[in-house]
């Protein structure tokens, strides 16, 4: 019964991280905040998958999706401090 709360939380707070970030890389400019509020939006994208997949429709497997969304967010990030190492 805490699930979905605990589910909706996760995913309200990276989609927080992620807009907070973006509005700091609009304000000074600088690349590393850009790449960070990607991977934000893609761990709260992962985040809603998890609850629709597990909540939702629990009869249908997103784990395929999930982790894309979160390989995708990592990796983005990966790249951004690689890029960035100057």
């Amino acid at each position: 019964m805490i699930a979905p709360l605990v589910y909706f939380l996760c995913a309200a707070t990276s989609f927080t991280c992620s807009v907070m970030l973006l509005r700091a890389y609009h304000r000074s400019d600088f690349g590393l905040l850009l790449w960070s509020s990607v991977c934000f939006a893609a761990l709260a994208l992962n985040n809603v998958l998890l609850f629709v997949d597990l909540i939702v429709l629990p009869q249908v497997d997103l784990l395929l999706w999930r982790n894309l969304a979160a390989l995708a967010g990592v990796s983005t990030l990966l790249f951004s401090l690689i890029w960035n190492i100057e």
